[in-house]
Parts: structure tokens; sequence; C-alpha cells
């Protein structure tokens, strides 16, 4: 019910942000309603590339910090490329929102880039999103793929071509998002290393 308005009723997801509150100002009738305005953490990068596995593995281990998996949600009305699935990234931004109301800081964890998340009227809830991409090997994120369950159906060819396809979209493009994606190299890394390694990333960015 985050966005609608306690004193006139209005729902209105593009409030005016006054962050010297913060503040979400009602279109309607002016209201100025306090809020939370938390950084949101987004782990993304190819499929293979391990943000499952450290979900799971960093699940519970930080009392401040909640770890989500966005594909829990994932459903076919979602498959929107025609408009950069802006329903599904919606609607893990107001979900992320009304938690961090709570306390504790939000790490969603599923394949993303930044502008999918920047451009929505959601974001300006958020003080900052902070983005950390896994990637790997080639050699590794093919291998890794080929070893899932069958049905997963992650072992076809042209899936594999695409996901190596965005796997070097990370490294080619970390520097040139907006904002700039943090890279991790998982190729060699145990999993406590990974897991370290974004706690640590996290605890910086806070």
């Amino acid at each position: 019910m985050f966005n609608v308005c306690p004193h006139c009723g209005h729902y209105a997801v593009e409030k005016e942000i006054d962050p010297a509150g913060p503040v979400a100002i009602c279109p309607t009738c002016q209201q100025r309603i306090p809020f939370v305005q938390a950084p949101l953490f987004v782990i993304t990068g190819a499929s293979g590339a391990g943000k499952s596995t450290v979900c799971a593995a960093l699940t519970g281990t930080m009392s401040d910090t909640v770890f989500m998996e966005v594909d829990i949600l994932w459903q076919p009305a979602f498959d929107t490329p025609q408009d950069d699935y802006r329903g599904f990234r919606d609607g893990w931004l107001r979900l992320a929102k009304n938690i961090s109301q709570n306390g504790p800081q939000v790490v969603l964890c599923g394949s993303a880039v930044p502008n999918q998340y920047e451009r929505s009227a959601e974001r300006r809830y958020f003080s900052q999103i902070h983005y950390l991409a896994l990637i790997c090997a080639a050699a590794t994120l093919t291998a890794r793929l080929q070893a899932r369950p069958t049905w997963r159906q992650s072992s076809d060819a042209a899936f594999i071509e695409r996901m190596l396809a965005f796997n070097q979209w990370f490294i080619d493009h970390a520097a040139q998002t907006d904002p700039p994606l943090t890279l991790l190299d998982t190729t060699a890394l145990t999993i406590t290393e990974s897991t370290d390694f974004i706690r640590t990333w996290i605890q910086s960015c806070l």
C-alpha cells in the first residue's frame, strides 16, 4: 500500500521525492509522506555466472540484509522484451521498497542490466542502486551450463551462445553503464571466496 496516499487515498507511483526528508509528495493533495530512502543492491550476470549459488549461500548470513532470487516470481506474463520487462522490474522494485521500510537492506539476485531498473518510476524511492555483475571465462560458463539438469534446458547451443554474449556484454560495458557495474570474476573462486567478496562489497557501499 506504499503507493497509496494515507491522507487522500490517491494511488500514484510518480510522487515527487524530496530527499531532504526524505518525503514522497502526493500529486493530488500535496501530503508529505515520510519514508526510508535506502540503497538497493543488485547482483546480476549471465546464467551460469553464479548468481543463484551465491544468493543461496548468502541467505541468512547477514542479519540486516535480505537476499532475494528474482526468478521466484517469474511467469510467462512478464516475458515482455518489447518494453524491456517493465512490469517485472517495477514489481520487484515495489517489493524491495516496501521491505526496506522495515529496516533491512535488500539485495536482488537475477539477470538484468542497470537501465532496466534505473528507468522505473519506482527507482526514485531508493537513494542509490549498486550493481555487481558476476562474470566468468567462456569455457567455464559453457561447462556450467552443460552440467545443469536437463529440465533447466541450459545445454542448448543457441542458449549457451546467448549467455556467452551476455557475459561478454558485462565485461565490455561495466565501466559505461550508469551507474557503472562492479565486476566479480567467479571463474576460479570458491563459493566462500565469492560470498566474502559480496559481503565486503555491500558493506563498502553503505
